[in-house]
């Protein structure tokens, strides 16, 4: 082992019965399906401490090397919000008006998706989510940093359950280009835009395309390669 390398004893170790595991993994299915993409927000303010404490949750994510390669830029100015709508139906024109091939907006067709993104400005709060190339080790010298878009990814589905634990509506939105993002938010070009998370409340009258609740069975998802003699009975 490098003589850099310290451990401490494993912290918070979960001590619960197959059957305590067994109900906590099942209360965890029901509560992540009723996580929906919403594009109807209320304008009702997010307190700022829960946008915070959902970003740390996202924070403890692992990541190559945990040099955790992620930065969140939340925002809740209108004036900025403004511009990022802006800037992204100017790329949402593009893509609907043909840039995006018949293939893939045939298929958006069923999700009732278009250029016009009003829920950017109603929604209290946009998260935009950075992957950071390079970063800078505790000497404030340059580093590599590993695994950027898989331990992005992951932090991003920490977001996105702690928003939902705590009662908010989410979208992930993801418009092509997203350089606009990077200079909007004076983002330095050592990290490059990721994903843009709208979130809030949802409306009253909110809905959600019928064909997105539709998800693959397990058996289309997952393999298992267990003893013949095991049971999940």
């Amino acid at each position: 082992m490098s003589g850099d390398y310290q451990a401490v004893p494993l912290p918070d170790v979960p001590n619960l019965t197959d059957e305590e595991a067994r109900v906590q993994a099942l209360a965890y299915l029901d509560h992540v399906r009723k996580r929906h993409s919403v594009r109807d927000f209320k304008d009702t303010p997010v307190p700022k401490d829960i946008i915070q404490a959902c970003v740390r949750a996202a924070g403890t994510a692992p990541s190559g090397a945990n040099h955790q390669p992620w930065h969140f830029a939340c925002v809740s100015d209108p004036n900025l919000k403004r511009e990022i709508r802006e800037a992204a139906e100017i790329e949402e024109a593009e893509f609907y008006g043909g840039r995006g091939g018949d293939e893939w907006l045939n298929n958006l067709s069923k999700l009732g998706t278009d250029q016009f993104k009003p829920f950017l400005e109603t929604a209290p709060w946009l998260i935009a989510i950075f992957v950071e190339r390079t970063g800078k080790d505790a000497e404030g010298k340059k580093r590599k940093n590993y695994y950027m878009s898989e331990s992005v990814g992951i932090a991003t589905g920490f977001l996105l359950n702690a928003l939902h634990a705590a009662g908010l509506a989410t979208l992930t939105h993801t418009p092509n280009p997203m350089k606009f993002l990077s200079e909007i938010l004076r983002r330095p070009n050592t990290e490059r835009p990721y994903m843009l998370i709208v979130v809030g409340h949802p409306a009253d009258d909110a809905t959600v395309p019928a064909a997105s609740l539709i998800k693959k069975p397990l058996e289309d998802i997952a393999s298992f390669f267990s003893e013949e003699n095991e049971s999940t009975d």
